[in-house]
């Protein structure tokens, strides 16, 4: 990219509205409660924000009751991708790039779709954009932006209870895949259905998709892409289906995956050590940028999901080249003191200044 549009996207980097500094000494009988809420700076919403007064209830967990239909297609789908792999020695090589542009478009549908414009509403989007952004997220096939910010919602305000969909206190299968293997457990449902999810409602795209998303899924992410390359290039259908759609969408799916497994796990908490989430590097190599967990879980209300901008972090580096065309706005960021001051507060001590 020429350098002088890379300072064009650079110095937009402008945002309308920061974080102050932590409560001052008078404030202290506060402090608690600061330090997960009261820096938010989006005051129109608060449903992301983790309550620490939330407590699982007393008693035996319920029974696990298993969903056969997905435990069997889980499987087919995994041993499809497995056999995929063998033939990716043997693809042409449009197919090998159709697969990865095809995972990227995906994956942004996810990252700078579902979970940071309409989960966290840390930016705005204009219409093109949206349009884009939700056609890509269909593409991906992991629910519907509806439901996929309502369960991320819970993740983040109930975090490693059993309310939490992907309570990674389970352990890493059940946070992992799991979850999605399983009955919910009650606590989900229940505290799911106390979430202001007024502003998804309210929004005509989303309810769009919702409303048409199973046939449009079947469409976008796994007939359009297994047809392309056997039309255009001349691929074998089974190169098509294996590689391009099935072990492609697997590597997305598992890819968003390990945000919710290995990065509740294996990593540092140089932010808030009193949460599970953690960095993770490798996480955000396979999830365009979304690595930097407990950064994120410790200001969800941050667009780049990061302290360090375009770091790892190809999601942010998207939505600023948006900015720079005038379709994503209103990009909230941290400021820095609030971020170092955080960090004195409820570090670990493993934070190292870049």
């Amino acid at each position: 990219m020429p350098a002088h549009m890379l300072q064009e996207i650079s110095s937009s980097y402008v945002t309308t509205t920061t974080i102050r500094a932590p409560p001052s000494m008078g404030e202290q009988k506060l402090e608690k409660m600061s330090l997960y809420s009261a820096e938010d700076i989006r005051p129109e919403m608060k449903d992301d924000i983790y309550d620490h007064s939330y407590q699982d209830a007393e008693g035996p967990t319920p029974k696990l009751e298993y969903v056969w239909r997905n435990i069997i297609l889980m499987g087919l789908l995994h041993l499809g991708a497995l056999y995929g792999v063998i033939l990716v020695p043997t693809c042409k090589f449009y197919t090998w790039i159709w697969a990865c542009v095809y995972y990227l478009i995906s994956g942004l549908g996810i990252t700078a779709g579902a979970h940071r414009l309409w989960s966290h509403r840390t930016y705005k989007a204009r219409l093109p954009l949206r349009l884009f952004l939700i056609i890509a997220n269909t593409m991906a096939f992991q629910n519907d932006v509806y439901e996929w910010a309502r369960d991320h919602r819970a993740h983040h305000k109930f975090s490693e209870t059993h309310a939490d969909p992907h309570n990674s206190r389970r352990g890493f299968f059940f946070s992992h895949v799991g979850w999605l293997l399983v009955r919910k457990h009650p606590a989900v449902k229940e505290k799911g259905a106390t979430l202001d999810l007024s502003d998804l409602k309210a929004e005509k795209l989303v309810m769009f998709q919702r409303r048409y998303y199973k046939s449009a899924v079947l469409l976008m992410c796994f007939i359009l892409p297994t047809l392309v390359p056997w039309f255009c290039w001349g691929e074998t259908f089974a190169h098509s289906l294996y590689v391009a759609s099935l072990l492609r969408y697997t590597m997305v799916l598992n890819a968003t995956w390990l945000v919710n497994s290995a990065a509740h796990l294996y990593g540092y908490r140089p932010y808030d050590k009193n949460i599970n989430s953690r960095e993770n590097v490798l996480v955000s190599l396979g999830a365009v940028g979304e690595g930097f967990h407990n950064y994120h879980h410790t200001f969800p209300y941050d667009y780049s999901a990061s302290e360090y901008r375009w770091h790892i972090n190809f999601t942010t580096f998207f939505i600023d080249c948006m900015a720079v065309l005038g379709l994503a706005y209103d990009r909230k960021k941290v400021s820095k003191a609030a971020v170092l001051a955080r960090i004195k507060r409820t570090g670990d001590g493993s934070y190292k200044s870049g």
